[in-house]
């Protein structure tokens, strides 16, 4: 098997079709932006997703995706601040490389429920604040109940979501 630069079995891997990879990592990017993420961070970790170790360094990143080494940088900053990818040293080397983890959806949506719970107490003051009984505190009233409804089906769903990962994968 041949290895990508620093060892990451990828595109490259005989057996794989490198344009159906570049069009997956393309196409799943793609739907990301429709769902919000801006479009470099979204090919970056399509990218990281598409790649078998989940490991890649800014250069490969680079080369795969023709980018800059400046837009991968930015595309990480933003995918680490979200919880999507890690970032570590390469053993007895000073670059960086990125990972994606097999849990990235899990941790992302908990940190979810975090920035959920501080918009809950913003709410709450609002409420507060403008009055429960005026047209802007109920309509403000009823966004806190929205997102206290999916913190606590958040919740749930993530403990089925162990029982079912580990049963189905064994982690």
């Amino acid at each position: 098997m041949s290895e990508a630069p620093g060892g990451e079995r990828g595109e490259r891997e005989p057996g794989r079709d490198a344009e159906a990879v570049a069009r997956f990592v393309e196409n799943f990017a793609a739907q990301l932006v429709e769902a919000g993420v801006p479009r470099m961070p979204a090919r970056v970790f399509s990218a990281l997703l598409a790649s078998d170790t989940g490991v890649l360094t800014s250069a490969e990143l680079g080369e795969r995706l023709k980018i800059s080494p400046a837009a991968v940088s930015g595309a990480v900053r933003y995918l680490s601040q979200v919880h999507l990818v890690s970032r570590e040293r390469e053993p007895g080397s000073r670059r960086e490389r990125y990972r994606v983890h097999s849990d990235q959806w899990y941790e992302a949506l908990t940190n979810r429920e975090a920035i959920i719970k501080r918009w809950e107490d913003a709410l709450r003051e609002g409420v507060t604040s403008l009055g429960p009984d005026t047209l802007a505190g109920r309509r403000l009233a009823e966004t806190l109940a929205f997102f206290e409804f999916v913190e606590r089906d958040v919740a749930e769903m993530m403990e089925r979501w162990r029982a079912y990962r580990e049963e189905r994968f064994g982690r």
